[in-house]
């Protein structure tokens, strides 16, 4: 099974910056155990735009499409056997990359 795994930072309580050699390795070990799909990180939710093309014309709004002190910092693409594999995996990323880890299983 695929689970989205969010990296929640916190603009009022950011994580440590210091976190990408512990990063890599964790992301070596998901690559080797057969559990990376994907992963990127994401630029400053300043660099965000939102499109709205619901209506008669687009509407393109600067920003996220919400004001949070926290914020989706990055995500990865897990394989998994189950939920319970995947939060284990996740308890130890929260712990790697110094934030809240959010999972959600793809239907």
């Amino acid at each position: 099974m695929r689970y989205l795994v969010s990296v929640i930072d916190d603009k009022s309580n950011p994580g440590s910056t210091d976190r990408q050699p512990a990063i890599s390795a964790f992301n070596e070990r998901l690559i080797a155990e057969g559990h990376w799909v994907f992963a990127g990180g994401l630029a400053d939710t300043d660099a965000a735009t939102v499109v709205d093309n619901r209506g008669e014309q687009a509407v393109f709004s600067d920003g996220p499409f919400v004001e949070s002190k926290e914020y989706l910092a990055g995500v990865w693409v897990w394989e998994a056997p189950d939920l319970d594999a995947a939060l284990k995996l996740a308890t130890e990323a929260s712990k790697v990359c110094d934030r809240k880890i959010e999972v959600r299983p793809f239907q």
